[in-house]
This record gives C-alpha cells, structure tokens and sequence, in this order.
C-alpha cells in the first residue's frame, strides 16, 4: 500500500468497488464497523424492491447492524437511473456526514461510481426518429449488432453496456448520433454532485483461479432459492418482463427462459457465462478510473480487511 489516507473534517466518500464475487460487501462492513461509517450501494439492480435473491442482496446477518442506503428505494415497474442514483447517492452521503458518520459506496456498478464521483451528462432530449431507426436495425440484424456500432464509436460506453441491453444501446448511439459525440467525451466535462468531496476508493481483484465455479455455485443457489418464483410472483402482481428491473444479469436470462429461448439448464450456464463476462468488463472500467488503491485477495478475508483499514491508518478495528 501507498501512504495511508487521513479522515479528516473535509468532506470525504470512501468506495469499495470492483468485479463482482470478490467479497466487496464484507469489505464494506469491516470498514463500516472501524470508520463508524454507514453503506450506500452502488448496485444499478439492488435499488428495486423484489429483485432479491438475483442480486444477492447482502442479508441482515451480513450487514452486521450496518445501516444500508439505496437498497429498495424504487417499485420494480418504474426505472431508476444512473441520474438518479449519483443525486440520491449524493443526498445520502451529506446525510451520513452531517451525523457525523463516514459514508461509504459499496458495488460494482461502473456507471453509477462515475455519476456519483465525476458527474453525469444529462444528454439530449429523446428523438424519436433515431431510435426508431435503431429498433429496426436490431429487428433486422439483432441487438448485438448495435453494440458493435458502438463499440466503434464509442469504447468505453461499450465496456460498460451489455451487449443486449437494447435501451442503453440505443440511448448511448443516440447521443452519438444527435451531438456529434460520444457519451465518454461528454462525461469528460461534467462536475460531481459531490463537488469538493475527496474521494478514497479501493479496488478489489480477486486472484483465486476458480472465479467461475464460484459464480456456478452461486447461480445454483439462486435458483435453489427459488429465483425463478421471484420472477413469476413479480410478473403476476404487474411488472411486465419488458421492466428495466428485469434488464440486468440473471433476470434477463431468467425472462428469455420463460419466452422459450433455452431451458433451465443452458439458462444457468449462460448466467454463470455472463458473469464471467461482466467481471471483465468490470476489471477493465475500473482501472480506468483514476486514484484507485488495488487489493489483491477477497474483501472476506481478514487479512485484506487489516489491510484495507491499514490505509486508513485504522490498525485493525473492532471483531467483524
């Protein structure tokens, strides 16, 4: 580690981010617990009330009497968005400040970090036109198609954007198209909600080479745990599969299932395929983004957690 970090009176947002399966959220509570500080997610799928056993969402018992910020904040028939989440994620961590306590960002969600820490363009109105023609265009060639596009245009968006999320696809092609620009060069330019904060972030990667049987293991107990009841229940009390809730890794697997396009077990194996994918792209958003102090080990290992707090200048805090 570099020179450890001083909590002083300045304002100050300390993150964990980082691929998923690296044990952030353990990490988050340890430092938590010896900062005397309060969690706020930054998970773009966590925020939406019902979609829980996909998400992992961390349970009581894991929170350890961590208060939790921005977990089912929003009906999983309406659609939050990174906007959104950098002004509630910016309100609460004022909160957590002016009670005297640390707030702390927890998750992998690339886009969310950057609104909250670097600012969000808020982009052109909706044109019509244009994404009409880009419906067709994935009509006809598929929405894979499209990311291709942008990933000409636009790398970076890319990286972050899966590569059948049609809606962010075509919002991000759509701003290309109307400006002239891509959404990374417009976001060069915007200023965080959190102006004049100091930001201290941590980065974990993970080195254990069996990643993939972890994420199947984990896959296996969300279906075990009744995932795809958790969709039927949601569909049947009004959310349509078209609901951006539905949009992220395993849900969007989950409705292609009931649609016919494969059955539960290439269903799995595309989940745990997918993961493995955003764990990538994950790894290569975050090292691009700037100041971030890497760990190299799980955040459930007690050793990493010394070493996060070691940073701080926090020996080793309380038992977790």
């Amino acid at each position: 580690m570099t020179e450890p970090w001083t909590l002083d009176s300045r304002p100050q947002l300390v993150s964990v981010v980082g691929p998923t399966a690296t044990g952030k959220t353990a990490l988050g509570v340890a430092l938590a617990t010896a900062l005397n500080g309060e969690i706020i997610s930054c998970d773009s799928t966590a925020v939406y009330r019902g979609i829980d056993i996909g998400t992992d969402k961390p349970t009581l018992e894991e929170r350890r009497g961590i208060p939790h910020h921005l977990i089912d904040v929003v009906d999983a028939t309406e659609t939050y968005s990174a906007a959104a989440f950098a002004n509630d994620a910016a309100a609460a961590a004022r909160d957590i400040r002016a009670r005297g306590k640390v707030p702390i960002l927890v998750g992998g969600t690339g886009f969310y970090y950057r609104a909250l820490v670097r600012g969000l363009f808020p982009g052109p109105a909706r044109h019509d036109e244009i994404r009409a023609r880009l419906e067709r265009i994935a009509g006809r060639r598929g929405v894979e198609s499209l990311h291709r596009w942008l990933a000409r245009v636009d790398p970076v968006s890319a990286l972050r954007i899966l590569p059948r999320d049609l809606k962010r696809i075509q919002r991000a092609l759509e701003v290309y198209l109307v400006t002239g620009q891509p959404l990374t060069t417009h976001f060069e330019n915007t200023v965080s909600p959190l102006a004049g904060w100091r930001f201290l972030t941590i980065g974990l990667i993970d080195p254990r080479p069996d990643l993939e049987q972890r994420v199947a293991r984990r896959v296996d107990a969300q279906f075990a745990r009744g995932v795809v009841a958790e969709v039927e229940a949601l569909i049947a009390s009004g959310v349509p599969e078209t609901a951006h809730a539905f949009s992220g890794l395993v849900y969007r697997q989950i409705i292609e299932m009931r649609q016919g396009v494969r059955d539960e077990a290439a269903t799995r194996t595309l989940i745990v395929r997918e993961n493995m994918r955003y764990a990538r792209r994950q790894v290569m958003w975050f090292r691009k983004e700037p100041d971030v102090r890497w760990l190299t080990g799980p955040g459930t290992d007690p050793a990493i957690q010394h070493e996060a707090l070691a940073a701080f200048m926090v020996p080793h805090g309380p038992s977790w």
